[in-house]
């Protein structure tokens, strides 16, 4: 049985690769919806976008669902207070991520155009609702969210239940989330350059090549931003980092550069940055060259360095209080017992590698480019 402060760290560790996978298999799905209405002109263009990505997009989000499950069973107290804070935020993308099971399977049981746009366009608003709001609970996650904890450890948060939305939409939240709609679009341009064809992949390539470097652009913006105007938090006393989780018995003070103190303390973090800054712009030379495989690649490393970077900025907090920074929920004092991530640690060591192999598979058997003349011979099993 590992120590409890490494298994606080491995699960800290674990919860950002899930939402790593999240990002670049079914942020890969999102971004082909954003883009459907876009790069497809003609219903067979259409048809064939959304067959790149029919077979997979519902196991693929088996990834957020994982992530959700995840926060719950390791982090409850985190799972409570952003449920609760961000609950309309979560409603909206819930909401929006309906439209993706229905979309898929409703779209082509009528041939009517009205129909079949109505339905593209609700693909649409699953793919890049979604995609803005996650970056954009990222941003309110960096600058901290106003609640704090009473004595029984309950959240209690500042402002309206109705207008919860409205403090969640500040500029710097809004630029996090242009960075997750735009990497997670131009990761499904990619995939479309890759597994389309015709006008569709030429489309495509086209987008990938501009998009790409905007988004290094933006994420650049935001890393000066946060350097000389985002105050961070930065832990004064605590605990025993093994010690039984109370996020009330430690002193955070608000601090200017605390955002940047991981790279001063393990100069290796700096490589999260560097690698989110070269995987868009090494995407967009690679799609222009048309090697989109290797492209591919490129932009999947580019949204990890981009997480990365936000999850290490944060380190070693996962929900800081701007309300109450003593009340801030980190790594080491949000957890689940000893117990339960010992338990859950072996459970992933078993069925994570059953899981990987199975979807590794599914892309091998239904692997190679969607063409429309291939949708036609198989129209009773496509999309």
């Amino acid at each position: 049985m590992f120590d409890y402060e490494i298994l606080k760290f491995i699960w800290w560790i674990l919860v950002g690769a899930l939402l790593i996978g999240f990002a670049i298999t079914d942020g890969m799905d999102m971004g082909v919806g954003s883009l459907l209405p876009f790069v497809a002109k003609t219903d067979a263009e259409r048809r064939v976008a959304i067959n790149t990505v029919g077979p997979h997009w519902d196991g693929n989000q088996v990834w957020l669902i994982t992530a959700g499950g995840a926060i719950f069973a390791a982090w409850p107290a985190v799972y409570a207070a952003a449920f609760s804070g961000f609950y309309m935020a979560m409603l909206l993308v819930l909401f929006a991520l309906f439209f993706r099971p229905v979309g898929f399977d409703y779209r082509s049981k009528l041939d009517s155009p009205k129909w079949r746009n109505a339905w593209d366009w609700g693909l649409f608003a699953g793919g890049a609702i979604p995609a803005l709001i996650f970056g954009v609970a990222f941003g309110n996650l960096l600058q901290g969210v106003p609640f704090r904890l009473d004595e029984l450890l309950r959240a209690h948060y500042q402002g309206s239940f109705i207008f919860a939305l409205l403090p969640l939409l500040n500029p710097f939240a809004l630029l996090a989330g242009l960075i997750s709609l735009g990497m997670l679009v131009a990761h499904g341009a990619v995939w479309l350059q890759l597994r389309a064809s015709g006008a569709v992949a030429a489309r495509s390539r086209a987008l990938a090549v501009r998009l790409s470097p905007v988004i290094a652009v933006l994420f650049a913006v935001a890393g000066v931003w946060v350097w000389l105007g985002i105050d961070g938090y930065r832990i004064v006393s605590q605990p025993p980092l093994d010690a039984m989780p109370n996020p009330l018995n430690k002193q955070v003070v608000v601090a200017s550069g605390a955002l940047l103190d991981i790279y001063t303390t393990m100069p290796i973090a700096i490589l999260a940055p560097i690698v989110g800054l070269l995987g868009p712009l090494l995407t967009a030379l690679l799609a222009k060259v048309e090697r989109p495989g290797f492209a591919f690649v490129t932009s999947a490393f580019g949204m990890a360095g981009i997480i990365g970077t936000a999850g290490l900025s944060m380190f070693p907090f996962v929900m800081p209080s701007s309300l109450d920074p003593n009340s801030s929920l980190t790594v080491w004092d949000a957890t689940s017992s000893h117990l339960t991530l010992n338990v859950m640690f072996w459970a992933v060591i078993i069925f994570l590698p059953i899981v990987l192999a199975y979807t590794v598979w599914c892309y091998w058997r239904m692997w190679g480019r969607v063409t429309a003349e291939e949708i036609d011979a198989r129209s009773h099993s496509a999309y």
